[in-house]
């Protein structure tokens, strides 16, 4: 991807989540590609060992960062300002499963997923746009999934959380049109990440996930992530498999959802 050296180097890249798989992964893309790039996670332990994974320790920076606290956002606000003076592109890639059937889930469960996945993306898209409307330009990539075309039984909440992302990037990117503002959202398929090991599961945890089904490498959904980035895509869908598995969902929902109970199973 050499011919997007004069794209991105440079730029000031701010993603949440970063400290394993997709985050992790498109913070050491970007660096590579020389962006400066800012390290969040909730652990700030985690966050640093990520950044020296990802190298280039000139140009970046780790911080501690719960997307469910106000105050922690724009403490990494003013610190990436004060550092690198300038926010360029935000990516919300924070986020959690919870697995459990709708009869069954606990509400307390629910409003935190929600609180990461949902409201913490609002909340960081608030504070990244308060500072790309002073500059007159930017860019932010939400990290949805594939579960927010199809809706997963025993994944009900996450697939709405992610959802209420989609129906939300789309709709501020329509309200950012002229102001230089840019918002994407990325929809990967199953990635072979520790999704399922860090979902909270709940007293019927299953999944529809097919045991056969290896997933795609996060590394994967990066270069997915650079390329619309640098075509200026409204959504990008990874692997392209997927989208015929979108189209086939909104025609014949009924099909799909037959498959799905077919393939449900418990998780262990």
């Amino acid at each position: 991807m050499n011919s997007s050296k004069i794209d991105v180097s440079g730029k000031v890249v701010v993603i949440t989540g970063a400290s394993m798989g997709i985050g992790e992964a498109i913070a050491k893309l970007f660096a590579d590609e020389g962006a400066r790039v800012v390290l969040l996670s909730r652990d700030a332990g985690r966050a640093e060992a990520a950044r020296g994974r990802v190298g280039h320790t000139e140009n970046t920076m780790a911080l501690s960062c719960d997307v469910r606290n106000h105050e922690e956002i724009d403490r990494v606000v003013s610190l990436t300002l004060h550092h690198f003076q300038r926010i360029d592109l935000w990516i919300n890639n924070a986020g959690h499963g919870l697995m459990d059937t709708v009869a069954h889930v606990d509400m307390t469960a629910c409003r935190e997923t929600f609180d990461t996945n949902f409201f913490g993306t609002v909340a960081c898209m608030q504070a990244a746009l308060a500072v790309m409307k002073q500059q007159g330009a930017g860019a932010i990539i939400n990290i949805s999934s594939v579960a927010g075309h199809i809706p997963l039984p025993f994944h009900a909440v996450y697939s709405a959380t992610k959802f209420a992302m989609n129906a939300f990037g789309k709709a501020a990117n329509v309200e950012l049109k002229g102001s230089g503002i840019h918002v994407m959202t990325v929809c990967p398929g199953y990635v072979r990440t520790d999704f399922s090991a860090n979902a909270i599961q709940g007293r019927e945890a299953k999944t529809v996930r097919p045991s056969s089904v290896r997933g795609i490498s996060a590394q994967r959904v990066a270069r997915a992530v650079l390329r619309g980035y640098l075509k200026r895509k409204t959504e990008v869908v990874v692997p392209w498999t997927m989208h015929p598995a979108i189209k086939v969902y909104q025609l014949f929902p009924g099909l799909v959802e037959r498959t799905m109970i077919k393939m449900s199973r418990r998780v262990d």
